[in-house]
């Protein structure tokens, strides 16, 4: 008999924030911890935000406290790897939560497929996208246009990626993106040379995750209340 395929289900949440869509993804992970057969994919944009990973470096982020408070920007420390990064926006965020384990996945494993669903939607758009083995996320040239950071527990993953959409790129000045400072970030938008429409771009890269992973769409009332 076919092996059943796996589903996973996906949800849509427009602009959210970032406290709440934090609460939601451990909601997510308990779920997913409890009954691996199950997996999340939230597709989302953020408000104003700098988030920190474990091991962050509070100077990377280069603006004042004050500062910080004049744009509405909040700082969040995390628990997912990497530095500095914003989210804001014009960008769309994706957020996978699925057992590794189910997957057959180490998390360099589950780096690269995460790599190659942003790339492929790139292509979409003629954008070549790359990456960097030193420096996880895609990159178009020498610029970053996709961060991926990622946090496990018991072998569930959860956060995710941030691709660059038509994000307002000067508030990655106020920091060290991903504490690199010798590379730039860039916005599809800037590369594309005009405006995304990012409801198709959800939609594609929603397609291009459930592909490279092998899963089936699920409906949202799967989901735990």
């Amino acid at each position: 008999m076919p092996q059943t395929q796996h589903r996973c289900t996906v949800i849509r949440s427009g602009a959210m924030d970032y406290d709440e869509a934090l609460e939601l993804q451990m909601k997510y992970l308990a779920d997913v911890q409890a009954h691996p057969e199950k997996s999340y994919l939230v597709l989302l944009s953020h408000n104003h935000v700098f988030t920190l990973g474990r091991r962050g470096a509070r100077e990377n982020i280069l603006a004042s406290d004050d500062e910080l408070a004049r744009l509405g920007i909040i700082v969040r420390r995390i628990h997912r790897g990497g530095d500095v990064t914003y989210h804001g926006p014009g960008q769309v965020v994706g957020y996978p939560i699925l057992s590794l384990t189910r997957h057959g996945l180490n998390i360099r494993g589950y780096f690269d497929k995460i790599e190659r669903v942003i790339v492929n939607v790139l292509a979409l758009y003629r954008l070549e996208g790359r990456c960097i083995r030193e420096f996880p996320g895609v990159w178009v040239g020498d610029e970053k246009v996709a961060a991926i950071g990622v946090g496990v527990k018991r072998w569930v993953a959860f956060h995710g990626f941030a691709l660059n959409a038509n994000t307002n790129m000067n508030f990655f000045r106020l920091i060290v993106p991903c504490g690199i400072r010798d590379k730039t970030v860039t916005s599809m938008a800037r590369l594309f040379g005009q405006t995304i429409d990012e409801g198709r771009l959800v939609k594609q890269l929603e397609k291009e995750f459930l592909r490279e992973f092998g899963l089936e769409r699920a409906e949202p009332g799967d989901a735990p209340g």
